[in-house]
């Protein structure tokens, strides 16, 4: 038997080191929101991200609920608020192994809801590709933000707030944004999003043009994003995807296995007024 996985689930880790694990990415996943004027804080037995310049749910969220169930029942209440008051339409909370395993029925029983199955992944062999990404200029950032709103379905006030974030990554020697050009148009195909932080490399986003899918353009993206995090000193890149359907199974052509389940409760705030 493999003592690093869970005898339960062989694909899984054993849930000690999924814990361990799940530890080291969400603070690098936190410490990515906080970019440039997020703001990271504890609420209860939570750890809580809010980001007010950038409107997706990563940027915005609360993790690692651990405690007593009493504990996790009043902190699922306080984030209730906090959401609130920074004038966001749902509180999110991301639910992997460092939060306690009861939260589905305290969520439940809380009004929360389950909106997301996710897994974290680990890249573990690379890809060959043909290596055509590139460096993100200001100039991309536009058309970055655009294939982010249509796969997101941002409105265009968020969507200014995530061109203003864009804005300070760009800038920040911890994010790496790498895009591959259309040929024979002017715009680009693709974009991959990548952070790192104390050895720990996040892959973040990859979005390609629907027209250009099924061409190895995430491939490549992917591929980069990952050398360029090694070479910036991850000693690990860490994803998070939803699970099963071509999301994960994008991610495991890319080299990366699945290593622990993260489940995504969301309250909408407009529920309480």
């Amino acid at each position: 038997m493999d003592p690093l996985h869970d005898p339960d689930d062989e694909a899984l880790l054993h849930p000690r080191q999924a814990r361990e694990l799940a530890g080291l990415v969400e603070t690098a996943r936190l410490a990515s929101a906080v970019v440039r004027y997020g703001l990271r804080t504890r609420v209860g037995a939570a750890t809580v991200v809010l980001n007010q310049d950038n409107p997706l749910p990563a940027a915005n969220h609360a993790c690692a609920l651990w405690g007593t169930l009493a504990e996790i029942a009043g902190t699922l209440l306080e984030l209730e608020q906090v959401f609130a008051e920074a004038g966001r339409a749902e509180a999110v909370v991301y639910a992997s192994p460092t939060t306690v395993a009861e939260i589905e029925g305290i969520a439940d029983d809380a009004g929360w809801r389950a909106v997301e199955e996710l897994v974290a992944l680990l890249h573990r062999f690379r890809q060959d590709t043909r290596g055509g990404a590139r460096p993100a200029v200001d100039r991309d950032l536009p058309q970055i933000v655009d294939l982010i709103a249509d796969d997101a379905g941002l409105s265009d006030p968020d969507e200014r707030l995530l061109l203003r974030n864009f804005g300070h990554r760009i800038d920040d020697p911890r994010c790496v944004l790498r895009v591959v050009d259309d040929p024979g148009a002017d715009r680009i195909a693709g974009f991959a999003q990548g952070f790192v932080e104390r050895g720990i490399g996040l892959v973040e986003q990859v979005v390609v043009r629907p027209g250009r899918r099924r061409r190895g353009v995430g491939r490549e993206l992917v591929a980069d994003i990952v050398d360029e995090l090694r070479g910036s000193g991850a000693l690990l890149v860490a994803a998070h995807t939803e699970e099963g359907g071509t999301a994960e199974r994008f991610a495991e052509a890319c080299g990366f296995e699945v290593v622990y389940a993260v489940t995504a409760y969301a309250r909408r705030i407009d529920d309480l007024l």
